[in-house]
């Protein structure tokens, strides 16, 4: 996904610039992890994942699964504690009333840094369109010619922030159990910084989704006919009609499904998460997938071919948008890539702490 705000380019720049819209429940019990005691209370509105040993990436029988999930490979990552849910309006707010922070989304726009992230010579648009904004899903798509041209189904939407998730005309009033969302990677970091936690790395938010498995493909096992029952997605003809068979058309509160088997609330599904990792596309094929890998933090590089002038970050879990006859990515393996200051309506994040940060704290 592309800068929030070359999304505001002629068509052709901003297809090139967006990089997504977007078996069996029978697991024997040897292949789950052994539940472990909890040693310590977890802080409020989190829960203890302990050291864990899994399979990372693609898992065999997923039909979705895509080159850049694969190979599937083990890694291990040490305890760590993480939020139940995605960080909630009612959340973002505390910190944005506690520190006047405010968000890429609201932010004046600087022709001048963002050249630096565009192709050579991309002319500046008029200074009426170049106004802060954010991403936001079309409701209105009608039919849809080509489902590679993703500029069909995105709208850049002057004054869309995280609060005014539509656009200045929308609030979030009776939304502080919604993800917050019109969050960029700087934002959440941010967050972070003032709540004393960090954003997980690709390898510990899976660790996180697998729960008491270790090599599932659902947060649930391996059944995809759970998927309505378990996760906010697209039914129906994407992107052009949404049959609600989960019961949110599109962003739904947090809480809304059931949790995995250690107490996590919407890992798949509802909005992706932001990590700590770079986005490269051809990462799993430059380690050493043939040992254990060991607490990885991911890339050393980002690597896009379809954009190739930003840094990209790692996103998780798919979205309310994902259906499987596009981007499937309502599995554990799913990755994509979003640059470092581009938020839309359907991405969020979660926090993680360490034993070792609450005793700085």
């Amino acid at each position: 996904m592309k800068s929030k705000h070359s999304f505001v380019l002629s068509g052709s720049i901003l297809l090139f610039f967006i990089c997504f819209s977007c078996k069996n429940n029978n697991k024997n019990e040897s292949s789950r992890t052994p539940v472990y005691s909890i040693p310590t209370p977890a802080p409020k509105g989190m829960v203890w994942v302990p050291t864990k040993t899994f399979v990372q990436g693609a898992k065999d029988g997923d039909p979705f699964a895509m080159p850049r999930e694969k190979p599937g490979h083990l890694v291990q990552v040490d305890e760590f504690y993480i939020d139940i849910t995605e960080v909630t309006n009612a959340q973002f707010r505390m910190f944005v009333d506690a520190t006047s922070y405010k968000t890429v989304a609201e932010r004046t726009i600087d022709w001048e840094m963002m050249q630096t992230q565009l192709p050579p010579n991309t002319p500046k648009p008029h200074d009426s369109i170049l106004q802060p904004g954010s991403l936001i899903f079309n409701k209105n798509v009608n039919a849809v010619q080509d489902m590679n041209n993703y500029t069909q189904w995105w709208t850049w939407k002057i004054g869309a922030d995280w609060k005014h998730p539509e656009g200045p005309q929308s609030n979030i009033d009776g939304k502080d159990h919604f993800p917050v969302v019109h969050v960029a990677i700087e934002d959440a970091l941010a967050y972070c910084k003032w709540a004393n936690r960090r954003l997980p790395t690709e390898a510990e938010w899976e660790a996180a989704a697998q729960g008491h498995y270790d090599e599932s493909i659902y947060t649930w096992g391996d059944n995809s006919d759970l998927l309505n029952q378990n996760s906010n997605t697209w039914q129906g003809v994407f992107p052009v009609k949404n049959i609600p068979e989960d019961g949110f058309e599109l962003i739904a509160p947090v809480r809304s499904f059931p949790a995995n088997s250690i107490g996590l609330y919407d890992m798949l599904g509802n909005v992706w998460e932001l990590t700590n990792d770079l986005f490269n596309l051809n990462y799993y094929n430059e380690i050493d997938t043939k040992s254990v890998q060991n607490n990885p933090k991911g890339s050393d590089r980002f690597y896009n071919p379809n954009n190739p002038y930003e840094t990209e970050y790692v996103i998780k879990g798919g979205s309310f948008l994902c259906h499987e006859s596009y981007c499937a990515s309502f599995r554990i393996s799913a990755r994509m890539g979003t640059t470092q200051d581009s938020g839309s309506d359907h991405i969020g994040f979660r926090t993680v702490v360490t034993k070792a940060m609450l005793k700085k704290k």
